[in-house]
């Protein structure tokens, strides 16, 4: 069995704005009658999130939660923690219970040192990410990329307005230098991004495959608002991540994102 999971853009990807939870507690809002451009709604995303400023001192994070794979009419639970170090070293670890596909643990130990990437798989075994995942995960900066978009040489658009659920969204088209083009909704009254959808290429499945991430309960961590619930689906599975402690500006070694020395 083959599980690969992306924060993204945790990771994607990071999110703002006021609390999810009670935001979705209140009213639908009415469809806005004017429209914004593509600055507008990333500059109040922006603000949502906690600020420029407040983005700005982020240097580290470190997340600690739960994690579910449903795959093949079977879900797969157990514990990840995730490390992120300006601009874009990222590391994930995964601890899932097989027993009930009947095997017994798998281990994913997934890394980025800013330039290269690599997972270690105790089930399916290591290889080098390379190629559009690569370049994805390089394009996801922390702590958003959208801090600095226009010096990357990101080309956002806005592409008009939509629902996710009962809310009604704004969406942003994003074209990277290099990697896949993306989407982002972002919720009408409070700016929080509720979703982002990419193709992504995918070793596993033998090719592309459309990934869609969901973000929920929104906390705030040291002035800064934080999806603690994501939920990644593609063809193949469906990955619900919930956090249960976020810390920022904690020390990380460098060696926690390059590959292991081989004793």
């Amino acid at each position: 069995m083959r599980t690969t999971v992306r924060w993204s853009a945790l990771l994607v990807v990071a999110a703002l704005g006021v609390g999810i939870a009670e935001a979705q507690a209140q009213a639908p809002t009415q469809t806005p009658t004017a429209t914004p451009t593509a600055e507008d709604v990333i500059e109040k995303y922006l603000a949502a999130m906690g600020g420029r400023a407040a983005l700005a001192k982020l240097e580290t994070r470190i997340a600690t939660g739960s994690i579910v794979v449903s795959t093949q009419g079977i879900e797969l639970a157990g514990s990840i923690e995730i490390y992120a170090k300006a601009p874009n070293r990222a590391r994930s670890y995964m601890r899932l219970d097989l027993s009930q596909a009947g095997g017994t643990e798998m281990v994913i130990d997934q890394r980025c040192d800013g330039k290269t990437a690599f997972v270690i798989n105790s089930v399916s075994g290591d290889r080098d990410i390379t190629g559009n995942q690569l370049q994805n995960m390089l394009n996801g900066s922390f702590p958003t990329p959208l801090l600095r978009y226009k010096e990357a040489g990101m080309k956002v658009e806005f592409a008009g307005k939509d629902k996710v659920g009962m809310r009604d969204v704004f969406v942003l088209q994003y074209t990277p230098k290099a990697g896949s083009p993306s989407r982002s909704s972002f919720d009408a009254e409070t700016f929080l991004l509720l979703r982002t959808a990419m193709k992504v290429d995918s070793p596993e499945s033998g090719g592309e495959i459309e990934q869609t991430s969901d973000l929920s309960d929104y906390r705030e961590i040291g002035g800064v608002k934080i999806p603690f619930t994501v939920q990644i689906v593609s063809p193949a599975q469906t990955i619900t991540i919930r956090l249960d402690k976020i810390e920022h500006n904690k020390p990380i070694d460098e060696s926690m994102f390059a590959r292991p020395v081989a004793k």
